[in-house]
């Protein structure tokens, strides 16, 4: 059998919905640059986007004849699946999961992942959902659809051949990649098992190759017989649909808008309610340019109210309080 020449990577799906949250939460950010809860999410979304681009960087660079899919959305009956790449190479398909966290991953005999990272100057340590488990689910509702294809006589003759119940398990292969140049993985107690299928971004290639090194060249499908079995995956795929720009407004941004005009009534009936109780003068809680800024950086912690420094400091520790209150039970009642 000639064995096919096929050396380059082809990527059939390269948008993701990573990608569409990045983009949307980047957008919302220049319309809002104050609001911490779109910062804490887009610092979440940017290390999982870095990652997922880590992975298609080492994939491209292969030289081992490869078709990809990033962002595959599969269902069958009420299971559904998301799979951050599917990798297919003259021998075997993955599955991929892309792990981009803060911190360094032990797996201890057992196979659980305890992840270890710095906040706050305190080291924590605590154990994580498998993603290797993860992964393995995923691909048990791929098999779900491939065996309902299958009875219905829907697979073509290749994917047959190659893809028989026999040895689905061991042409379907699942990997967990992290893709943090900074975090430090350690399998050295893992079950052996799973320390081939936990990897770095930078051993990933070198997986791959080994394993078309060691498998049977003679059943090495060739690069037609790869792009049709990529596309059986974009054919399952679902697209969610999702507008991203829309969900993260409606969640961090539309819920929690303030109307100014409300605001600026309450803090001005606080501020005389303030400076009769306490009988001194208005301008001793906060004057009317101090308000304006207030009403506009609109600070929800005393933390933040310091930090913005608005008020003097003997300000912030007689109405502080009072002052963030206000703001606080305004957006509660809005």
């Amino acid at each position: 059998m000639l064995l096919s020449t096929f050396t380059d990577t082809i990527f059939l799906k390269k948008s993701s919905n990573l990608q569409k949250k990045y983009e949307s939460l980047l957008k919302l950010l220049k319309e809002y640059p104050n609001n911490e809860k779109l910062q804490e999410e887009f610092y979440f979304v940017k290390k999982g986007f870095e990652g997922e681009n880590e992975i298609r960087y080492q994939l491209s660079k292969s030289n081992l004849g490869l078709f990809v899919l990033s962002d595959i959305n599969i269902q069958y009956e009420d299971l559904t699946a998301q799979i951050d790449y599917v990798v297919l190479s003259k021998a075997y398909c993955y599955f991929i999961e892309c792990k981009n966290l803060v911190g360094n991953i032990t797996v201890n005999d057992k196979g659980d992942f305890i992840r270890e990272y710095t906040f706050n100057n305190k080291k924590i340590k605590k154990g994580m959902y498998s993603p290797l488990r993860q992964v393995e689910a995923q691909i048990d509702v791929y098999k779900k659809i491939w065996n309902n294809r299958l009875s219905k006589n829907k697979i073509i003759n290749y994917i047959l051949r190659t893809l028989s119940e026999k040895n689905f398990e061991d042409n379907h292969r699942v990997l967990v990649v992290a893709a943090n140049s900074d975090t430090i993985l350690n399998t050295n107690y893992a079950p052996k098992d799973m320390k081939y299928k936990i990897i770095r971004s930078d051993a990933l290639i070198r997986q791959i190759k080994y394993d078309l090194d060691h498998s049977d060249k003679t059943l090495w499908l060739s690069k037609s017989e790869q792009e049709k079995w990529a596309n059986t995956f974009l054919n399952i795929n679902i697209d969610t649909g999702i507008d991203y720009y829309s969900y993260y407004k409606n969640k961090y941004v539309n819920s929690n808008e303030i109307n100014k005009s409300l605001l600026k009534e309450e803090l001005i009936n606080f501020r005389k309610n303030r400076s009769n109780e306490m009988n001194i003068p208005a301008y001793y809680i906060f004057t009317n340019n101090e308000l304006e800024k207030i009403i506009e950086q609109c600070p929800r912690t005393l933390e933040k109210l310091k930090e913005l420094n608005i008020l003097e400091n003997i300000k912030i520790k007689v109405h502080g309080e009072k002052i963030i209150e206000v703001i606080n039970n305004q957006i509660k009642n809005n």
